[in-house]
């Protein structure tokens, strides 16, 4: 087999250090020499493994991608002359029964000599640090969410049917009956008053839910939800606040994606910090839709298709398209309220939205690479691209129910 790097080390990370294997071949030997050393994962001991790797002469590290562990070893190591490269440990499992660190490392430097592996994308330290900001900000948003869940069970076991009456129990109209309750006010028609807008016109059935047996432990504890759900609110301002500042060099790409039906703009935050806006890193649409999880998979042996699951995506950006997939299904008037409509009806409505998050990545890879906004083909494209199919389903429909159809044309070419 070829040799591609003559040179090359694999790394076998763990939380406190690593196993490297530098892999020398020697163009006029036949069989390659490996040593195999331990290094901490102290940023002093990589900094040190990064200049013994260039005193080797190694032209690429491969390592595996484990939890978080890859991460001071990568950070450190990409400044160096050598190309680095973090492969799926997927693709590069290790042969039964020699399944221990330093085989590991050997077998990395082993795959990566002979370019039998392929890196995973890491974007850019601008990219990185846009992504731990979308991120902190959906799980505090998640943790927010279960706090007010908490909060919403526990007034219940004061009687107290907040939800049932208000969507929205921390809103304008219920935060300030909560804080009512919390400061000793017990006046069901004192607390239901407080509703604004359109909440006024349940000022009755405000007045029966609010009636409980609300006492001072429970207003104690309704504080404590009730901060913590505060404390939540201002670290997602802050973290909004500073996402702000970090997508200014990405205006122009977060501009064109809320023009797709279902993008908000805190969605589109999420998949520039995951995808990095840059599509030149996938050759096609095609890829894109495969690095993210949103196409089927391909298992065929012997003739027989074994499965077709999705592979596991990026789980933050799996959710931001999930959320927009949903609100798109729910549009009006829109090609993907169709297009969800027509699989959902044939498929179901789980396999509905992902073909939605396919579609939604396929139009941003196209805007992202002409710079043009989201033209949408309309709720009747179906109908315009197949125009006999449709006649033939209406027909077909018509006479089910027991008519008699004539049809005449009007002329009309749509």
């Amino acid at each position: 087999m070829d040799i591609v790097h003559y040179r090359c080390a694999g790394l076998d990370i763990s939380k406190r250090d690593a196993k490297v294997c530098v892999r020398v071949q020697e163009p006029t030997r036949a069989r390659a020499s490996s040593t195999v050393t331990t290094w901490s994962a102290m940023t002093n001991q990589i900094l040190t493994l990064r200049e013994h790797l260039i005193e080797q002469k190694v032209t690429l590290v491969v390592m595996e991608a484990t939890s978080d562990y890859w991460r001071p070893f990568y950070y450190v190591l990409e400044d160096g002359p050598f190309e680095i490269m973090l492969v799926n440990p997927r693709h590069v499992k290790n042969l039964p029964g020699r399944k221990t660190d330093v085989p590991d490392a050997a077998w990395l430097a082993q795959l990566g000599a002979h370019g039998l592996v392929r890196g995973s994308f890491v974007p850019p330290a601008p990219i990185r640090q846009l992504r731990d900001l979308t991120r902190a900000r959906t799980a505090i948003v998640r943790e927010r969410s279960r706090e007010i869940q908490r909060l919403e069970k526990f007034l219940e076991d004061a009687g107290i049917k907040l939800s049932s009456v208000a969507t929205d129990i921390t809103g304008a109209s219920g935060r300030a009956m909560l804080d009512a309750l919390v400061s000793g006010e017990r006046d069901a028609n004192v607390l239901a008053d407080m509703a604004r807008r359109r909440l006024r016109a349940k000022i009755p059935e405000l007045t029966e839910a609010l009636t409980g047996r609300f006492n001072d432990h429970h207003a104690f504890l309704v504080k404590v939800h009730l901060n913590l759900i505060d404390e939540h609110t201002r670290a997602i301002e802050m973290l909004s606040t500073q996402i702000e500042e970090m997508m200014i060099p990405f205006r122009a790409a977060r501009d064109l994606m809320p023009t797709i039906p279902g993008i908000s703009t805190k969605v589109a935050d999420v998949i520039i910090a995951e995808t990095g806006a840059d599509m030149s890193r996938f050759p096609t649409a095609g890829h894109l839709a495969s690095w993210a999880g949103t196409c089927p998979g391909s298992n065929e042996s012997a003739g027989r298709v074994k499965s077709t699951h999705t592979r596991p995506g990026n789980p933050y950006l799996k959710g931001a398209l999930g959320i927009a997939a949903m609100a798109a299904a729910r549009s009006h008037d829109t090609y993907y309220s169709a297009k969800y409509r027509r699989i959902a009806a044939r498929r179901g409505p789980i396999k509905a939205v992902v073909a939605l998050e396919h579609a939604i990545l396929v139009a941003i890879w196209n805007m992202l690479q002409t710079g043009t906004t989201y033209n949408d083909p309309g709720d009747d494209f179906y109908a315009r691209r197949s125009p006999d199919k449709t006649k033939t389903r209406a027909l077909n429909q018509l006479r089910d129910l027991g008519y008699t159809v004539t049809l005449e044309s009007t002329g009309e070419v749509a």
